[in-house]
């Protein structure tokens, strides 16, 4: 075990880190075990296990092709759409195995919202946006697709500054308001899980601080599982963190100790900037 090496809280005033206590009540949503994946011979995960609970945010961080985006799309099953992929070992999310013959994956994909670390919204206005996956589900009726597209837009803080112009055109959003707008749209459908790959590597300073303001309320009600390369953003916002290298779960553990005294020399010198 390494010395406890400076807190990363020093660095930052905004940080701040719970205790394991704080979050024995999550249950485990996510469950992985053993889970390795190919990229035709090239081995990009190396038998990953661990449990992600409920209604708190996990951080995946880690060197630039270390496997985390990777792992993050196991959870949602996006790797099926790449070819010469293998998988092997599980991920159950609430007891169903997400790998069955018998799941359907577009309902899977319902219940497991995805950000992009590029913002993605449809050359719609920004009511359609919202809409969109609503009326894919059949929803019809105009007063109901008011009042979640108003929720949605609440929820993701986006309200107050789009109410007047919901019918202009997504596109003629600032970068920060799109990436909103995008958190709106994967909440509309009210998934249980929401994946962000990088939410905020293309944003300025103060719409990363209203994003990761977005994430703390959002847990509330979502579990949510963030990758970042950011080691602030992920003290700042995360319940856990999860540090990965060449492919493999290195270290996996409350934020708070982490950033004050990971169990692996390996973890401690990523932190604290003396590699990767």
């Amino acid at each position: 075990m390494p010395a406890p090496m400076d807190p990363l809280v020093k660095l930052d005033s905004r940080i701040t880190v719970g205790s394991t206590e704080d979050h024995a009540s999550h249950a485990p949503l996510i469950e992985v075990k053993d889970l390795s994946l190919w990229y035709g011979t090239a081995n990009a995960l190396d038998h990953i296990t661990v449990l992600i609970r409920e209604r708190v945010v996990t951080a995946f961080i880690g060197p630039s092709g270390c496997g985390k985006s990777t792992f993050l799309r196991c959870l949602n099953r996006m790797n099926d759409l790449i070819d010469h992929v293998r998988i092997a070992g599980s991920v159950h999310i609430a007891s169903q195995d997400i790998y069955s013959h018998e799941v359907d994956v577009i309902e899977l994909r319902k219940r497991i919202g995805m950000v992009f670390q590029k913002s993605n919204p449809f050359p719609k206005s920004i009511y359609d946006n919202i809409a969109y996956g609503l009326r894919i589900q059949g929803v019809r009726d105009r007063a109901a697709l008011d009042e979640a597209v108003e929720k949605s837009l609440r929820d993701a803080a986006l309200w107050e500054e789009v109410k007047d112009r919901l019918h202009s055109s997504a596109m003629g959003l600032s970068g920060g308001q799109q990436q909103r707008l995008c958190i709106a749209r994967a909440i509309a459908i009210r998934p249980e899980i929401i994946l962000m790959d990088e939410p905020a590597s293309a944003l300025d300073p103060l719409a990363t601080a209203r994003i990761e303001d977005l994430i703390l309320e959002l847990k509330k009600e979502f579990t949510i599982v963030i990758v970042t390369h950011n080691m602030q953003q992920a003290a700042r916002i995360s319940d856990f963190t999860a540090f990965f290298y060449l492919g493999k779960l290195v270290e996996y553990d409350t934020t708070a100790r982490m950033f004050t005294n990971p169990a692996r020399k390996q973890t401690e010198d990523y932190i604290t900037g003396r590699f990767g």
